[in-house]
């Protein structure tokens, strides 16, 4: 099948974008390149550069490549910056999609697959989260996917799509073979920044919080594969065959990892230090995040294969030590 991966330049979308191949579909990349990087595409997959927020750009794409399911990556995706700067998230995470969303119903393509987040949540009450809690954000960047998903429920009453929405939590590691990793600027996730400290070419690690009550306190998080995220992706292809198919799915392992714990894996697998600095905690921040994907395994056949953290660290380093300037280094 033809799959057009929006965001396919960036790190979740670039993954997706090889797994879809090994998986023997045919990927069609259309990125703006704000954040994307042209190399995290394989050679001889089509490129098509535009805006979601383009209308007719989209008309163009849809008119040129006969598509049958669109997937989601393109957001925005710092928390920070979408409380400094609201619109500039509800613009390109809200609006744009819509704007897609619009296209692809012109264009008669009714079946998508939305990258969501577990900022969804908020702070949430009880764990591990699963898919049918109150969804309470407390940022502009979740209250926006939140504002999609809402959406995409009301298309998919209507008849208009069939859909999913993952809902991940933290997104790690790089490709096995170290092909395409991570390379962000701003960089905010922690196992970059650890391997960066580690190798001298970031600052010392900040921790934010050493008192959370936690077995170490520190944050625990559920850290998830990121080839892991693109199979799962890929096998909810046969359920959006089902007209008004509105699904949700959380990806995780349910095994939290405290930010001690991956500096310990970082220190284990390159062999160097990792310099930190304590700081206190952030606004915001709950003390432990990690998923319930029963439903994900359940219904999906889906299983992470990077089953413990040292695994994940193990890639990422991989690919960072590799490339410690990024795809600047390619």
């Amino acid at each position: 099948m033809k799959v057009l991966v929006a965001g396919g330049a960036g790190y979740i979308g670039s993954h997706c974008v090889r797994q879809l191949l090994a998986a023997g579909h045919e990927p069609v990349v259309l990125d703006n390149f704000v954040y994307g990087h042209r190399a995290a595409v394989p050679a001889g997959v089509r490129v098509h550069e535009a805006s979601l927020a383009d209308p007719a750009a989209l008309d163009r794409v849809f008119a040129a490549e006969k598509i049958g399911v669109v997937m989601h990556f393109a957001a925005y995706c710092y928390v920070g910056e979408s409380v400094a700067e609201p619109l500039k998230y509800y613009l390109n995470n809200a609006a744009a999609t819509y704007t897609l969303l619009d296209a692809m119903r012109r264009n008669e393509v009714k079946k998508f697959v939305f990258s969501s987040t577990c900022a969804t949540f908020g702070v949430p009450a009880k764990l591990p989260l699963t898919e049918d809690m109150p969804q309470a954000p407390i940022n502009p960047y979740g209250q926006t996917k939140l504002d999609v998903e809402n959406a995409l429920r009301a298309l998919a009453r209507a008849g208009e799509f069939s859909f999913a929405a993952f809902r991940y939590f933290n997104a790690a590691g790089a490709a096995e073979d170290g092909s395409i990793g991570e390379d962000h600027e701003p960089e905010t996730h922690l196992i970059p920044l650890a391997i960066g400290a580690a190798l001298g070419h970031r600052p010392p690690l900040q921790i934010f919080g050493t008192d959370y009550p936690t077995p170490d306190g520190t944050c625990l998080r559920d850290y998830v594969h990121i080839d892991d995220l693109s199979r799962a992706h890929i096998a909810v292809f046969d359920r959006l065959a089902q007209p008004g198919a509105a699904l949700f799915y959380n990806l995780g392992t349910g095994a939290p990892t405290s930010v001690r714990e991956i500096i310990a894996a970082v220190e284990k697998i390159s062999g160097l230090s990792v310099p930190v600095k304590f700081g206190p905690r952030r606004a915001g921040d709950p003390p432990a995040l990690f998923a319930d994907s029963t439903k994900a395994q359940t219904e999906l056949g889906w299983k992470p294969k990077f089953q413990t953290i040292g695994s994940i660290v193990e890639t990422a380093w991989r690919w960072h030590s590799a490339h410690p300037q990024g795809y600047a280094d390619r």
